[in-house]
């Protein structure tokens, strides 16, 4: 006989406090229903099972052994359950206490720090293991679970909406840099097609500043000769200050070698920003360290708005 469907473990749980509590009144405080919701359980499920459980006496209802037949395979029900649950969020990490995140290599100037920082505060507990690479491969790890959530440069075209929560942190310029000895206007908008004849370095393909680095040339009309890609921006930094050849770069790199370095702003043409977000799956939205970086998130960026005014 096939199980109905009606049969619910609401019904069951609300079945197995009665039979514990011994009366509706107890049972309604207990699981915080009123006793009519807690009497139409009882007997909607005496109807789906198809036999008495209980008679009547009064007011009240006395379980027959049906009953306690039914208990006893309803508790293994509810605690199997329960077990089954835990054990799929431990697999999936959701509560553990370690958050896996990965990030640029250019958050870990000062975004990644405080973020942590504040994780630390909130979840004093949690152990926090840190991933650094390029866009393309955070979202990837992301997709494939080996990373919880991830600080990256947010494109529509690489972020699927339906699947994953995105929360904004700041947006940021992207700048040429160039060697101090280049001796450059710091006033004066950099036109890249002046910079026709220099050498360049740059990040390789899947690296946010990749694509604006591409599209920067591409409006300028011509390519690039780049001589050398380097997998990690602070080493790119110090190709550009010992002359190598120079590269666009977000303005938050400008801390790092102010006075070996010149960060100028693009001119009108060639002007773009970077969406910097924390990025985490939708499925796991109610998951309590997420929760936690998340709110850092907010006060992070709340922050930055605020420096700014």
């Amino acid at each position: 006989m096939p199980i109905n469907n009606d049969i619910t473990f609401r019904k069951l749980t609300v079945f197995a406090t009665f039979m514990k509590k011994e009366n509706i009144a107890r049972t309604a405080e207990a699981m915080g229903l009123s006793s009519v919701s807690v009497h139409r359980a009882l007997h909607s499920l005496e109807e789906e099972i198809r036999c008495p459980l209980f008679s009547h006496k009064g007011r009240n209802l006395v379980p027959l052994p049906a009953a306690s037949t039914l208990l006893e395979y309803a508790t293994d029900v509810i605690e199997t359950m329960t077990r089954g649950i835990e054990e799929t969020r431990r697999a999936s990490g959701f509560g553990l206490a370690r958050l896996r995140i990965g990030t640029l290599y250019s958050l870990m100037l000062e975004t990644v720090p405080q973020l942590i920082m504040g994780m630390k505060l909130r979840r004093p507990d949690v152990e926090l293991d840190l991933t650094m690479g390029s866009n393309q491969a955070l979202l990837s790890m992301l997709d494939e679970g080996m990373l919880d959530a991830i600080l990256i440069s947010v494109t529509e075209d690489e972020i699927k909406r339906n699947q994953l929560e995105v929360l904004p942190l700041f947006e940021d310029d992207i700048c040429l840099a160039a060697p101090a000895s280049a001796g450059l206007n710091p006033d004066a908008p950099a036109d890249l097609r002046d910079f026709l004849h220099q050498k360049f370095v740059s990040l390789p393909e899947g690296f946010a500043t990749y694509v604006g680095f591409q599209e920067a040339f591409h409006i300028a009309g011509f390519e690039p000769e780049i001589i050398m890609r380097v997998n990690d921006i602070f080493s790119i930094l110090s190709l550009v200050q010992a002359g190598v050849g120079m590269t666009l770069m977000p303005g938050r790199m400008e801390k790092v070698y102010g006075n070996d370095v010149q960060l100028l702003k693009l001119a009108a043409p060639y002007q773009m920003r970077q969406l910097i977000a924390i990025v985490f799956p939708r499925n796991r939205e109610h998951d309590p360290n997420l929760l936690a970086l998340a709110a850092e998130g907010r006060m992070y960026a709340l922050g930055r708005g605020e420096s700014k005014r």
